[in-house]
């Protein structure tokens, strides 16, 4: 099963609430929440009053993808906001599996998240304990960025550890995710994509059906791989 994650970094903050709920009445399935702090990343967006917001709005699982550090004290408070998943970055963490399970203790599901750079060999110790891998095919910060290649290599590595593992585990692709590579990326081994500005870029903002068809591009790509 393939989710199509839109991240809301792209939408239009002056009408958030109406830009996820089309982006979920498009079919979307997951809204994929950046939180950046100017300190880990060089960029500052939101915080947990922003998901507490936009929890009322929909049953859909609010995946938080945490760029900040340190990581740990701001994790209690997007899960008492509605967090379902919470991601956050190895470098960001002195203690890794001590981070895993405050996210697991708050009752959301793990995520650990790989910068371009960052080698696979964190998940030695730890991916009997997450539900989501997290692959980042940009480095993080900025929206808009272009897709770097070497990311599909890394994907394969990835996949290949999920199916060794037998585990159900989610494995997510974030930056320069766009209908003419999501089945390139897919075959790669990932089920989960966060797109930005692919999707909130696409139309016009007075259409509120401005994001059907491309997230029906991105259904119809996915349909291809075998």
């Amino acid at each position: 099963m393939y989710r199509i994650a839109p991240s809301i970094l792209s939408a239009n903050f002056a009408r958030l609430g109406e830009e996820i709920t089309q982006v979920l009445d498009s079919g979307a399935d997951i809204i994929h929440f950046d939180v950046m702090d100017n300190h880990y990343v060089p960029n500052l967006t939101i915080g947990p009053l922003v998901c507490e917001a936009i929890r009322p709005l929909t049953q859909a699982m609010i995946d938080v993808h945490l760029m900040v550090e340190p990581v740990d004290r701001i994790i209690p408070d997007f899960a008492k906001a509605g967090a379902n998943i919470i991601s956050f970055h190895p470098e960001a963490s002195r203690h890794i599996d001590r981070t895993i399970g405050l996210i697991k203790e708050q009752g959301c599901k793990a995520g650990l998240v790989f910068n371009p750079a960052t080698p696979l060999s964190y998940l030695d110790h730890v991916l009997d304990k997450l539900d989501l891998i997290l692959i980042m095919s940009v480095n993080p910060g900025f929206g808009g960025q272009t897709f770097i290649p070497e990311a599909l290599n890394k994907l394969r590595l990835t996949r290949e550890r999920i199916t060794a593992s037998s585990r159900d585990i989610l494995l997510e692709i974030d930056g320069g995710v766009k209908v003419d590579n999501i089945a390139e990326i897919a075959r790669a081994g990932a089920d989960t994509f966060v797109a930005g500005s692919a999707i909130y870029g696409a139309g016009k903002e007075s259409d509120p059906h401005r994001y059907d068809s491309i997230i029906a591009a991105m259904r119809a790509e996915l349909a291809k791989v075998a």
